[in-house]
């Protein structure tokens, strides 16, 4: 939309998910993402060039892993190498200790022979695994003297057990680190060794533990055999289920930032937990937000070492809980975000481990009622996503899943209203390999000569039906603004939702005025959608409608205008008086415009209307400098502040104290504004 009588064009209404959290995320082919990498409120490496990146084979990690030290920039893995999958040691052996950077793609069960092997892994690799097919049994990885950049994501790592529980003769680890230094263990279900699921020995530093469960395991996650006192270890967002002890054990480690883990000892079963987070020797440890069921001995430390507890959660434990000593500020070294203690448990159930829903369909359909297969190359039965869509029977009350092999799907999609539970998903190992994509604009003339599209007709991804999922694909609106000039309407939605219950995990969602339309069927109907670990790129009220959502672990990328000019806003609400806006948590705004450029947003009344009552919420989320101080602004008459506009607890650059022109929420406020009391009754759940 323009700034000037762009609204007068718009006088109709116009117009999440817990699957494992915390991914960074991609950019899509051919867009331009700027200089600043959010990870969801984790900041990742700030510098991490967006695009081409892929979602699990080219992130790049949060925490200590990266920082940029010793030579390195942060840790990206094989991103800069090509992509090969494998399906026998062989070959993973052969990728693994190359010299050059590889991304190894393990899409089988991989048993080690010998067992007990470790392949001896070099710098620059990433190895993921393909959806929850990638299985490592009988053995695993280590990382020598001087490794480094080395990424270990979404596998299953396990049973080299040998049959004796403290066992001292087989050294045979699921990840071992000797002196290795930025890598990243994300994502991953580590169980049943014959000794550690991973060691970090000997001065390995510069790493980030996340997302995994470790499980079934006496010596789970040892970390030290060094007298040196160097190492910067970060694990944050771990499940460690029936583990006896190192859960972890930090010895001399000089920073050791612990948050949000889950650590549980179920009653009645063979392995009782002998101890939780241990601190020895002079190890300082910040342990933060984390969730201790049912343990002996939750935290203990050593006399000489140092824990500084904040905000844990102890539910049945028993024996020592210690703390004392000075430890350190971790925000002095990265960004991150704290998930409340209390929710710890649910998420790490749900989010911890190997993910199906990226690059691998077959397992998330699998308990899908009906499976529909796109392919560009016919060898799907539907060579168009709008032709499976169309084969949905209307009024189908069982989750149909479209699968879409990768590719550029160069059409329009429209999911009746009469056509609910409906998953699209990109097959693909990155969301940029399946992109759906179109030029519309509202002013573009409609092909039967019956007028233009207007701005909701304009939209490549048309979602009218409830209960809509879209996960690990790109939808775009490529409409050439600087070519089309004499047109008269250069809004351009990529995606539009005008349903309920309507969830987008992963995606990328790509245009530049008016990309994402978040409505709703009618002025009173409900439309809730919940939005995680994606992008969203645009320049001009490129997040608007009036639908109750909330945008959450995700990237909002401001573009440059079509003539290189840097200003605009990023959400335009329409939201009735008694109903919920936008909440934007945890997410990063950046990109590649000018310093205090953009508004956070401002309030549309569509047609008019002085009864809506306008909301965003942009809480616990990083503001790169393009915003402006005064972030929010007026719009066609109507002054932001006779409706809801407000901040809480963000960092970055743009962020900024409370003001007259900057509303701040009070935590009483901010305890009423977090996504649940967005969502209702709705819980977003994955199928």
């Amino acid at each position: 939309m323009s700034e000037t009588g762009r609204k007068a064009r718009h006088r109709r209404g116009r117009r999440a998910l817990r699957i494992g959290v915390p991914l960074a995320l991609t950019a899509a082919v051919g867009l331009a993402y700027g200089t600043d990498f959010g990870l969801f409120g984790q900041d990742a490496r700030q510098e991490a060039a967006a695009a081409g990146t892929t979602p699990w084979t080219d992130d790049v990690a949060d925490g200590f892993a990266s920082v940029d030290a010793l030579g390195q920039k942060g840790t990206y893995g094989g991103r800069d190498g090509r992509t090969v999958t494998v399906r026998t040691q062989a070959d993973l052996e052969k990728y693994a200790t190359a010299a050059e950077p590889y991304v190894i793609v393990v899409a089988g069960t991989i048993a080690m022979n010998p067992k007990g092997k470790e392949i001896k892994v070099t710098s620059d690799k990433t190895i993921v695994g393909s959806g929850t097919s990638g299985h490592i049994v009988g053995g695993g990885f280590f990382l020598g003297q001087g490794v480094h950049n080395v990424i270990i994501r979404n596998l299953t790592i396990r049973d080299s057990y040998h049959g004796t529980w403290n066992d001292k003769d087989h050294d045979w680890d699921a990840v071992q680190m000797d002196g290795a230094h930025h890598v990243w263990i994300d994502h991953n279900d580590l169980r049943h060794m014959a000794d550690g699921l991973i060691d970090s020995r000997k001065d390995t530093t510069y790493v980030t533990v996340s997302w995994n469960k470790l499980s079934d395991n006496n010596k789970t996650f040892g970390i030290g055999w060094t007298e040196n006192v160097t190492a910067d270890l970060t694990i944050h967002h771990n499940w460690f289920h029936e583990t006896e002890q190192r859960n972890p054990s930090t010895d001399n480690v000089a920073h050791a930032h612990l948050y949000n883990n889950y650590l549980q000892d179920a009653p009645g079963t063979d392995i009782t937990t002998a101890y939780g987070n241990y601190a020895r020797g002079r190890t300082r440890m910040v342990l933060e937000n984390s969730y201790f069921q049912g343990l002996r001995n939750p935290v203990i430390k050593d006399s000489t070492a140092a824990v500084v507890q904040r905000g844990n959660v102890f539910s049945g434990t028993s024996g020592r809980n210690e703390s004392g000593g000075t430890a350190f500020d971790p925000r002095a070294y990265y960004d991150y975000t704290l998930d409340r203690a209390a929710d710890v448990p649910a998420l790490l159930r749900a989010g911890a481990g190997p993910r199906a829903a990226l690059g691998a369909a077959a397992d998330a359909s699998a308990a899908a009622g009906t499976t529909l297969t796109v392919a560009k190359d016919g060898t799907g039965r539907y060579t168009s996503v709008q032709k499976a869509v169309d084969a949905v029977p209307a009024g189908n009350t069982a989750r149909v899943v479209i699968n879409v092999k990768p590719g550029t799907y160069r059409e329009t999609v429209k999911i009746p209203a009469d056509k609910p539970h409906i998953t699209i998903q990109g097959t693909g190992v990155s969301r940029k390999d399946t992109v759906i994509v179109h030029g519309n604009a509202a002013g573009t003339p409609k092909p039967d000569g019956s007028g233009t599209y207007g701005t909701s007709g304009s939209a490549t991804v048309a979602v009218e039906a409830d209960d809509f999922q879209a996960r690990n694909l790109t939808v775009s609106n490529d409409f050439d603004e600087a070519r089309n000039q004499h047109l008269n309407g250069h809004q351009a939605v990529a995606l539009r939702t005008a349903a309920d219950r309507v969830v987008l995990d992963s995606v990328i969602v790509s245009g530049d005025q008016d990309t994402l339309l978040l409505d709703t069927r009618s002025k009173d109907a409900l439309g809730r959608v919940h939005m995680s670990n994606s992008y969203v790129i645009g320049n001009v009220d490129f997040i608007f409608g009036r639908a109750t959502a909330v945008i959450d672990r995700s990237v909002i990328t401001l573009k440059k205008r079509w003539n290189g000019t840097s200003a605009g806003y990023v959400t335009a609400p329409s939201t009735p008086a008694h109903r919920k806006g936008f909440l934007i948590t945890r997410s990063t705004v950046n990109g590649d415009v000018s310093a205090g450029s953009f508004h956070l947003g401002r309030p549309w009344h569509a047609g008019g209307d002085a009864t809506l009552d306008p909301q965003t919420t942009v809480r616990d989320s990083s503001l790169s400098s393009a915003v402006r101080t005064a972030p929010w602004t007026d719009m066609s008459g109507f002054s932001w502040k006779d409706d809801r506009f407000a901040e809480y607890r963000n960092t970055g650059p743009g962020s900024g104290p409370a003001g007259t022109d900057r509303p701040h929420l009070t935590d009483a406020q901010a305890a009423g504004q977090e996504p649940a009391d967005w969502l209702g009754d709705w819980t977003p759940t994955a199928g």
